[in-house]
């Protein structure tokens, strides 16, 4: 018998007290042995995690949105023990990009006949520990931009509070000069938001950011936006969805296993990892190739680097 911890987050966007009976009576009808725990507190996923983790459960489930999958890996990366994912936050970008049911109820269904599958994260060594991510990591207009978004509004708006709040600032955006060290090798690049990309979808399946980004490729990726103002963060954008290489002038890609940046010509900027701020910058990013094992349906619509 799998013996499951779900951990759900209260305070996630699109978290539900009777979704949460749902998924516990989905997954025992499967014959899971299935205890339910939700947190009240920013530490509280990763602390259970922990102690299911000591106490040899099988599976840990997530019910929350990345910030809470997140907590959770930070305790079974390495492990073995597979992650499960029920989408219940405002992005679900790492479900997404797995193509994971977005229903609770299909969600949880999906579970009992998943198998791990075992996809790359990448790791920040922070004054207050270790912080990880599966789907991105960054700087600059996108990590102001989640640090302005209050959580009320992620409550009452969903990911329509992150658009709101972009269009609204779109006229103070500005580029300042970074130093990205890939691998050892330091570029000069000037940008007004910086990412490091384990996954390529940023709103699944929608926005795709190159074709070959896959969470279980091996490699991070690096993609740096230079512009000013609206008119220059339309044309950023656009060379970006389009595919514009480094020559465009207004898009920077880069690729490596161990990624550095620094804002040389400016301030330090607030840093995101998976949406949630951690500080700000410099930081440094380091990939842990095929470190956490997480649940997918094997003849799903995803189909990552390593299947087949």
């Amino acid at each position: 018998m799998t013996r499951a911890l779900v951990v759900t987050n209260p305070a996630a966007a699109r978290t539900d007290a009777r979704a949460v009976t749902a998924i516990r009576e989905t997954l025992r009808g499967g014959g899971w042995d299935v205890e339910v725990l939700a947190t009240l507190g920013p530490r509280d996923a990763r602390r259970f995690a922990e102690e299911a983790r000591d106490q040899k459960f099988d599976v840990i489930v997530s019910y929350g949105g990345d910030g809470t999958a997140m907590q959770i890996a930070a305790a079974i990366v390495g492990t073995g023990i597979p992650l499960g994912l029920v989408p219940g936050g405002t992005g679900n970008l790492l479900a997404g990009n797995l193509r994971l049911p977005r229903n609770a109820a299909k969600a949880a269904r999906a579970l009992l006949t998943a198998r791990p599958h075992a996809i790359d994260i990448g790791v920040s060594e922070r004054a207050d520990g270790r912080h990880y991510f599966a789907v991105a990591s960054g700087t600059g207009f996108d990590a102001q931009l989640m640090a302005d978004t209050g959580a009320a509004a992620k409550r009452r708006w969903k990911f329509a509070a992150y658009v709101a709040h972009a269009v609204a600032k779109l006229s103070k955006v500005h580029s300042v000069r970074h130093r990205i060290t890939v691998d050892g090798a330091a570029h000069e690049v000037g940008a007004a938001m910086l990412l490091v990309l384990n996954c390529g979808e940023l709103i699944p399946p929608f926005v795709r950011l190159g074709k070959n980004i896959q969470p279980d490729d091996g490699w991070l990726d690096v993609v740096a936006l230079h512009a000013d103002g609206v008119a220059q963060s339309v044309a950023a954008v656009w060379d970006l969805f389009r595919g514009s290489a480094n020559g465009a002038g207004r898009v920077w890609w880069g690729r490596g296993r161990t990624i550095k940046v620094e804002v040389v010509s400016d301030r330090p900027r607030p840093v995101q990892l998976d949406g949630e701020l951690v500080g700000d910058t410099p930081f440094e990013i380091k990939l842990l190739p095929g470190a956490l094992q997480v649940l997918v349906d094997p003849a799903g619509a995803w189909k990552g680097s390593r299947h087949g």
